[in-house]
């Protein structure tokens, strides 16, 4: 039996790459822990940006397979087959990135050294995370499946983070390979390479504390494994002794020190430092994101605002005196934050939607939104004028998204009840986070994998019909809008309302059979994705007729025709066009028509 992945072919922009140390998707993950929420749930959030990755979502169903089944491994990214694994004896139902025990995995890609990148390794980042959530019935779990795993059969991709929760705990685990240096075994004159593996750190989220990547390397300095809190990739036995808050691979600072890339004191090695330099990139378009989340929930983020405009201070020492041998970089955000109120699914969903609104960086604000304030700059991300190099802001919300979600493990309910993943399809700002229990047994039809492709158009794809409600919001952002939103929010808003009336009626069905609580929730999860899809269906219908031709119309009871209004352009942006026409287009005599 053959795992199916399904992979897409991973457009990298030419002007991205000059700034942003990464060479995968691009993507946002912010993590919740219990303490930290209202409800006491653990929450992930991940936004799966690539302009060829088409929204569908994946399922694989729960199994049971022979001894010596092998499943074949292809890159996410682009296809490429990249070698089989052993199936393992048992394999759990996986809907989207989130499994029946709760376990969800998100990831950004970092990039890191280039030097890193292993050519023979089998396992690239997007197998690690579905293979993982198919074996494992924990975060803890699901780091020594994804240790095991690279070990055993390498590791294909570039530096990667990940996001893993379950319904207690939320972890960040950030990883990179090892390069390719070939060797000859003597006895059986096979090639192999003597740095297969990687390394790595894994950090348990602090109760009460929120997290956040997006495409660079957050982990800095971590405690050593000196005590119980922290173990090495040797120890991963231990791994499941709840005092562990901090496991890495044996070799993390080891291998650093042999190529020449560390000196100092172990205590004081960072991982993202050494592995994955921050940059200007990494701050103005990475770790942004992640502080835009962070000022929404804590005082004080505005000290770090300079850092993540890109102003990278390399000081002698740092803020408590350590000398900085490495020169690495002295004015980071931290890796976690306390937030000062509790954090709800909706805020979830409403981070996740930020465009740097209320800051000096505001994309509605400069003449690049046009005339209708649009939050969006089209690629390539760098451009130059005159030869000099510029930027458009890389917010969190980007057109180019092909799924999110916001992950919800609650530990309060039976797993086939308390796992739902809100997923949705294309631009944050359209999408509506649908409800999905994770012990959910069928994929439903409008965002199933297979119906419609990135050049293959379906009447019956949410992520078409997303599409064109984001491209037309596009073309007058602050007409088109808000309608939008009134119809996404009243969607979310309902779906969230209805939560507790759906799980108390999931939970009487459980208690008397699982099978009928399943199939409930089956049900369930496949009528609201029904229903967001025709109520967006008849909502673009809507909004065509309504801003066709420059107009806005309007509906006049008992009449043929609708009111129309001519609003035209904003002044800020006729301001522009006089300055730019000057007398050009200046009316010069009365006008009687």
């Amino acid at each position: 039996m053959h795992m199916k992945l399904k992979f897409f072919s991973a457009l990298i922009l030419a002007g991205l790459m000059l700034v942003l140390p990464r060479t995968g998707q691009a993507c946002t993950n912010y993590l919740v822990t219990k303490g930290a929420s209202v409800d006491g749930s653990t929450m992930i959030t991940y936004a799966a940006d690539s302009h060829v990755l088409y929204g569908e979502l994946y399922h694989w169903p729960a199994g049971e397979h022979a001894p010596g089944t092998m499943i074949d491994i292809y890159e996410w990214d682009t296809g490429k087959y990249l070698g089989k694994i052993r199936q393992a004896p048992r394999t759990y139902n996986v809907v989207g990135n989130m499994n029946q025990f709760q376990v969800a995995i998100g990831e950004t890609t970092f990039g890191g050294r280039s030097e890193l990148a292993d050519s023979t390794g089998i396992m690239d980042y997007g197998s690690l995370i579905y293979v993982t959530l198919q074996r494992a019935r924990s975060a803890r779990e699901a780091i020594k499946i994804i240790s095991e795993l690279l070990d055993e059969y390498g590791y294909y991709s570039s530096g990667e983070s990940f996001s893993i929760a379950d319904k207690d705990e939320v972890w960040i685990m950030e990883l990179i390979g090892k390069g390719t240096d070939m060797k000859t075994d003597r006895k059986t004159k096979k090639q192999f390479n003597a740095n297969k593996g990687a390394v790595w750190v894994a950090l348990r989220i602090p109760d009460g504390y929120v997290s956040g990547h997006a495409n660079q390397a957050r982990i800095q300095t971590f405690p050593l494994a000196n005590g119980k809190t922290s173990i090495t990739s040797k120890e991963m036995n231990k791994i499941f002794n709840p005092e562990v808050e901090v496991v890495y691979a044996h070799d993390v600072i080891s291998f650093a020190r042999s190529k020449g890339w560390y000196v100092g004191e172990d205590a004081h090695f960072s991982f993202s430092d050494t592995y994955a330099p921050v940059d200007f990139g990494g701050a103005r378009f990475c770790d942004i994101r992640v502080w835009t989340m962070f000022n929404k929930v804590s005082q004080g983020m505005d000290n770090y605002w300079e850092y993540v405009k890109g102003n990278i201070r390399h000081d002698e020492s740092f803020a408590d005196g350590r000398p900085n041998p490495n020169k690495y970089a002295t004015n980071r955000m931290p890796l976690w934050v306390k937030p000062e109120r509790k954090i709800s699914l909706h805020d979830m969903m409403m981070f996740m939607r930020d465009h740097l609104q209320g800051t000096e960086l505001d994309m509605t604000k400069d003449l690049g939104a046009g005339p209708y304030g649009v939050p969006y700059r089209w690629r390539p991300l760098t451009w130059k004028v005159d030869g000099i190099t510029y930027v458009n802001e890389r917010a969190t919300v980007t057109q180019q998204t092909g799924f999110s979600f916001v992950s919800q493990s609650r530990s309060w309910l039976p797993d086939e009840i308390g796992g739902i993943i809100w997923w949705g399809v294309d631009d944050a700002n359209a999408c509506v986070y649908m409800p999905l229990y994770t012990s959910m047994t069928a994929n439903p039809q409008h965002i199933a994998e297979g119906n419609g492709g990135m050049m293959e158009w379906s009447e019956t794809s949410l992520f078409w019909v997303t599409n064109q409600i984001s491209n037309l919001a596009y073309t007058r952002w602050m007409y088109i809008q808000p309608d939008v939103e009134k119809v996404r929010d009243g969607l979310e808003k309902m779906f969230i309302e209805r939560t507790p009336m759906v799980d108390a009626a999931a939970l009487k069905l459980y208690e008397k059979d699982k099978a009928s609580a399943v199939a409930f929730l089956t049900d369930y999860s496949t009528d609201q994705v029904a229903r967001t899809f025709h109520s967006y269906k008849h909502l673009y219908q809507e909004l065509f007729m309504k801003y066709m031709d420059g107009n806005i119309k309007t509906r006049q009871p008992g009449q043929r025709n609708p009111k129309v209004k001519q609003p035209g352009y904003s002044e800020q942006f006729l301001r522009k066009v006089v300055e730019d026409a000057g007398e050009r287009l200046r009316m010069t005599a009365p006008d009687n028509h």
